[in-house]
């Protein structure tokens, strides 16, 4: 298996979300990143890691995920409000991310804005070629921009996903994000993936770490 170029978080490597749901092989299951995500690279799961050609570990995986939280859902109205004042439009650690980097013309385009809680909301037009990488890419973002700020870059270690089902393409979804807790670099995230009709259509708990400095 292997990344390609398009699917980027960070310049050079991966998102974290797309890499981790190619790596599940699955629609549910828990990945911790061990290093970027290579792209255009041949990658190969041995046993419970995936691997580089000279034996560089870039993940581990294990079945089942084990999510008890969800994100309150929003009508898709709302999320449209609430993206309008994504801060990623203003300041983007990684500008050209897949998921969400605004300036993207061929990405996700998915623009998680703050609600007073604090939880983060977006509304995600469903591509033509949703696959469940894809679903895991869309729940990977929303999450992180819950403790993304100014200046305060962080890039996703671990994700635990739970997919009901695959979103049809051209579903008019809403993607909700919320910070469970922090400590020191690491913050703990959930994101919730909503149908048109409003259903739950996967959840997520993922692990951020801030870059340092």
């Amino acid at each position: 298996m292997h990344i390609p170029a398009r699917f980027n978080g960070p310049p050079g490597s991966g998102n974290g979300g797309y890499s981790a749901g190619l790596f599940a092989h699955g629609e549910s299951g828990e990945v911790t990143l061990r290093m970027p995500p290579p792209l255009d690279t041949p990658l190969s799961l041995l046993g419970c890691q995936v691997r580089t050609t000279d034996g560089a570990v870039v993940a581990e995986v294990a079945p089942g995920a084990g999510i008890d939280t969800v994100v309150p859902p929003i009508g898709y109205p709302d999320a449209v409000e609430a993206a309008k004042g994504y801060p990623g439009f203003v300041d983007h650690p990684f500008p050209t991310c897949y998921v969400c980097g605004p300036e993207r013309t061929d990405g996700l385009a998915i623009y998680p804005g703050r609600l007073a809680d604090g939880s983060t909301a977006a509304p995600w037009t469903v591509p033509d070629d949703v696959s469940t990488p894809t679903v895991w890419a869309a729940l990977d973002c929303p999450g992180g921009w819950a403790v993304i700020g100014a200046g305060r870059p962080y890039v996703l270690g671990r994700i635990a996903v739970e997919l009901d089902r695959l979103p049809a393409a051209g579903e008019r979804c809403v993607l909700r994000g919320a910070l469970a807790t922090t400590e020191g670099r690491k913050a703990l995230v959930h994101t919730t993936l909503y149908g048109g009709d409003g259903t739950e259509l996967a959840r997520a708990r993922a692990t951020w770490i801030a870059l340092p400095g």
